[in-house]
């Protein structure tokens, strides 16, 4: 039998999504977690990325979203060797943690960096409790190059976060180059490490890895990015801006055969958006694959669509149309 393919957003809580998507009623973080759950079954909380997740607010995520709902958590930036503010770092952890010119934490020591790790893990217990919690997003930066150190550290930050599904991400393209491609695969399905495939602007920057469908574990997992090269690598851009791209019927159409042969392979197949931006309402509306304008836009009248809302929408009904399983909304 074929997994059912699961297609969502990368944060319900963007600003796009606050200020285009949900309707003018919809404003409280139990509201709009609700609202997204009646359209998708599945999300990934990026918030985690930029502070340290709180157990608090976490089990409030737990407690608000239905049965069958699964959030997919993004490992603090720390976790990941990227730099952080010292301010997103506890509070009794600060005194030690080195920083460097611009007061961004520097170069931890394993001790330090593993007591992250624990108190990460330890946060998300009330997903893991009720069965919700899917995999945790490791995410490397393009200075993380396909080299044996590199290779050691993510042993190191699976072995800190036991029984945990780990969705790994690289931004360098040394990982997935003719040279290395196949060892990185094999590396992670080793490790039973779940291979994050990567849908970005077709370009041969060093931060931009090519797109090879694969799977390193029982699950696939797909994240897309958008395909605007222009504003990639733009010096002055927000990330906003990188993934300001709201992909076409066409584009869109070019997953469905891989995430059908992923599907026959696999138990779970996710296709996440994280095209975060917002674009002109399309004068035909037939540009958006006949989706309702008020699912993809909950204030029709502000003349823009939420691109991954409206993506994801537009995916679910292509598979739907070419015959392959594909997720309702849990609370549907």
């Amino acid at each position: 039998m074929s997994a059912i393919v699961r297609v969502g957003t990368c944060s319900w809580a963007d600003e796009t999504l606050t200020k285009v998507w949900y309707p003018p009623g919809v404003r409280s973080g139990e509201a709009r977690l609700h609202h997204y759950a009646e359209r998708f079954d599945t999300v990934e909380a990026n918030s985690t990325y930029y502070r340290l997740a709180d157990a608090e607010l976490v089990g409030k995520w737990a407690e608000r979203a239905p049965d069958g709902f699964t959030m997919h958590v993004k490992a603090f930036g720390l976790m990941t060797r990227h730099p952080v503010k010292l301010d997103a770092i506890p509070a009794d952890l600060r005194e030690a943690m080195p920083v460097d010119e611009r007061g961004r934490v520097d170069r931890p020591p394993r001790e330090l960096r593993g007591e992250v790790f624990r108190r990460f893990a330890q946060a998300l217990e009330p997903l893991r409790a009720t069965g919700k919690l899917g995999g945790i997003l490791l995410q490397f930066p393009p200075y993380v190059v396909y080299k044996p150190v590199s290779l050691e550290y993510i042993e190191w930050a699976q072995d800190q976060l036991p029984g945990d599904e780990l969705l790994v991400e690289f931004r360098h393209r040394s990982w997935l180059d003719e040279e290395n491609r196949a060892q990185t695969l094999a590396f992670l399905e080793s490790r039973g490490l779940t291979y994050v495939i990567v849908d970005a602007p077709k370009t041969e920057a060093k931060n931009l890895v090519p797109t090879v469908v694969a799977r390193t574990s029982s699950n696939a997992y797909v994240r897309f990015h958008g395909r605007n090269a222009s504003t990639w690598n733009k010096r002055t851009g927000s990330a906003a801006e990188r993934f300001d791209h709201l992909y076409s019927r066409e584009e869109l159409e070019e997953w469905v055969e891989p995430l059908r042969e992923l599907a026959l392979d696999t138990e779970n197949v996710y296709a996440m958006f994280n095209n975060n931006g917002r674009s002109p309402t399309p004068p035909d509306l037939d540009a958006l694959d006949g989706v309702e304008l008020g699912e993809v836009a909950g204030d029709p009248d502000k003349g823009y669509v939420a691109q991954a809302p409206a993506n994801a929408l537009m995916l679910r009904k292509l598979l739907a149309e070419a015959g392959v399983p594909v997720a309702e909304p849990t609370t549907a």
